[in-house]
């Protein structure tokens, strides 16, 4: 491997994502909640300033929770796409770059992880999972 980072050498299409983060279920939508960072020193001011900036709960769509609910470690984000397409149909489409769009969004957010592409990944599928 040439050093580049592992994520962009990787088809999303073919990862399996993890949650990471707590959740409970709101009105049939999954609400995620959102860990306080764990950083120390001038990072961890940074971290926490943004933290206290921003949602401490994030509630989903309809198709974003039908998503989360399947991030279990075991399923590509292919399959869950073509799971989401089976369900709900059109109003899905495009599932697989919407269902991307998520999944990118969630890993930023340090909500979900990489299994054998992300080093928080090491915990096992569903331990920090609340609902």
């Amino acid at each position: 491997m040439s050093g580049a980072d592992p994520v962009l050498e990787t088809n999303l299409l073919d990862v399996a994502p993890v949650r990471l983060a707590d959740w409970e279920e709101v009105d049939g939508r999954a609400v995620l909640l959102r860990p306080r960072p764990a950083a120390r020193g001038l990072k961890q001011l940074l971290e926490i300033l943004s933290y206290q900036l921003s949602a401490r709960r994030i509630r989903l769509d309809e198709a974003g929770s039908f998503a989360w609910l399947r991030l279990d470690g075991r399923r590509t984000v292919a399959e869950i796409a073509a799971e989401m397409r089976g369900e709900m149909g059109s109003a899905v489409e495009p599932a697989e770059e919407r269902l991307g769009t998520l999944v990118r969004q969630l890993r930023g957010q340090g909500l979900v992880a990489y299994p054998g592409v992300d080093a928080a990944a090491g915990l096992p599928p569903g331990t920090r999972r609340g609902g």
